[in-house]
């Protein structure tokens, strides 16, 4: 089975920048897609940044223009660059595998904006 850890979370002001890590121990370049998705206190977790195979991607309207999403298959990793962090983007961040008939998920890092 396919299991994901995240990394790079942490504490950071706001204007800054962070650059999440989300490396599978199983093949990326076989997913149908890989996403990163949020989850703030007391909010439904929410959809991020999306990539598929064929490396078309997809933004939150919130994120956009901010947030970068990048898969290196070689690497079986997928990053979540973050610039211009904002205290509205705290939140646990969790890396997702879509394949064919199985979803996978990791166990999150967590992000915090704040001066």
């Amino acid at each position: 089975q396919v299991q994901l850890v995240e990394s790079g979370g942490g504490l950071v002001q706001p204007g800054g920048s962070l650059r999440l890590s989300c490396a599978a121990s199983g093949s990326i370049f076989s997913a149908n897609a890989m996403g990163w998705y949020r989850q703030a206190p007391g909010k439904q977790r929410e959809l991020v940044a999306s990539i598929s195979r064929y490396r078309s991607t997809g933004y939150a309207d919130s994120v956009k223009g901010r947030f970068t999403i990048l898969r290196d298959n070689a690497k079986n990793t997928v990053y979540l660059q973050m610039n211009s962090l904002k205290p509205e983007d705290t939140a646990v961040y969790y890396c997702n595998a879509l394949y064919p008939t199985d979803e996978y998920w990791g166990q999150g890092t967590q992000v915090t904006v704040s001066s």
